[in-house]
């Protein structure tokens, strides 16, 4: 299935159904009167967001959304039925934008959230609704209300616990690889992740999801490589997960291109807790490793952890600092939770940490 997370969409709510004009004429009845029912009223638009869904991709194939006209009144005072509505179902973490791109009409962030985007017109009164004292036999009704129509976009940002970012070739989708199930593609060359990738780690017995977005490079705000269309999939996350890999010639330079291209794109991003980490660790020597720490925590004003996702060296570190993170415990409850979690067989060692 392929990833897409913007779409138009045209919906159309249904019309309302007309008043009929009808009289009754039964034996024995002199005056029978006025008896056309109203109207039914048209059928709705919704927007659900529903779970098991991770993309939009159902909306490139149709983009048209018609609800149905509500049904006519009848004689014997019988009202027309509701028109038949029509649910748009969408991954949670789903905003609703106008035809303009900028005005916020919803933002579905919880498994059985609805929207009504386009409400159906209202039923024409039927002929009994203009009787009076002196028009006791009325011949008109009301036609339906028309329903409303509009453009929309349908735009999607994961809701995940954790962001990974990165320049490319970062180890991103190897780290997502080795702490989850997902299973990303994973290549030598750059932009390999073309989209975001979830998965779900546990750590001391604890769950959380991380989001693996496609790299950055310089420019990227501008369009340069995959541009920055991704970075809004971490706009949800409570923490962000940096990784600088330790084969940059300039990791702090590496720090900074992606620090800037957040910052430029929006500038919550950089004020979100970052965890700052220097990946593929075991492709250098150790003075090399220890020269570009040095380097990276200058650049980034924190001590960067080290993990190799290859040798798994330092995952279960990053894995609790981001539970810590999301979960906004202190440094000495997450201590003690690590050491209850180890010594009742909560945690799996190291190098059995997937199997």
């Amino acid at each position: 299935m392929k990833f897409l997370d913007k779409v138009k969409v045209y919906v159309r709510s249904g019309d309302g159904g007309a008043g009929a004009v009808s009289f009754r004429r039964e034996k024995f009845i002199e005056f029978g009167g006025p008896d056309g029912g109203d109207g039914g009223r048209g059928g709705d638009v919704f927007i659900e967001a529903v779970s098991g869904l991770n993309t939009l991709i159902d909306y490139r194939y149709q983009q048209h959304y018609r609800a149905k006209t509500g049904m006519h009144g009848m004689g014997r005072n019988r009202t027309g039925g509701k028109g038949a509505d029509v649910t748009l179902k969408v991954p949670v973490g789903t905003q609703v934008f106008a035809e303009d791109e900028e005005t916020l009409l919803a933002d579905l962030t919880e498994i059985g959230q609805v929207f009504r985007v386009a409400a159906g017109g209202n039923g024409g009164f039927g002929n009994w609704q203009f009787k009076s004292s002196i028009n006791r036999a009325p011949y008109r009704a009301n036609p339906g209300l028309e329903g409303e129509e509009l453009t929309i976009w349908l735009q999607l940002k994961l809701i995940a616990d954790a962001g990974v970012v990165g320049l490319p070739n970062a180890g991103k989708s190897t780290f997502l690889a080795s702490v989850t199930a997902a299973r990303p593609k994973i290549a030598d060359y750059p932009f390999t992740t073309l989209h975001p990738n979830l998965g779900v780690a546990t750590v001391d017995g604890h769950e959380f999801v991380i989001a693996d977005i496609p790299g950055l490079i310089e420019g990227a705000h501008e369009g340069v490589g995959i541009g920055d269309r991704f970075l809004g999939h971490v706009e949800r996350t409570r923490v962000l997960l940096h990784l600088v890999s330790a084969v940059e010639e300039d990791v702090a330079h590496a720090y900074a291109t992606v620090r800037r291209e957040l910052e430029l794109y929006d500038e919550g991003l950089i004020e979100k807790p970052e965890i700052v980490a220097l990946s593929q660790a075991d492709t250098v020597d150790d003075e090399t490793r220890r020269d570009k720490l040095d380097a990276l925590a200058k650049a980034s004003g924190t001590k960067p952890l080290v993990l190799s996702a290859v040798t798994r060296h330092g995952l279960p570190d990053v894995l609790r600092r981001l539970r810590r993170e999301i979960d906004g415990l202190s440094d000495d409850a997450a201590d003690q939770e690590a050491e209850d979690a180890k010594r009742f067989g909560g945690t799996l060692a190291e190098e059995d940490w997937r199997r």
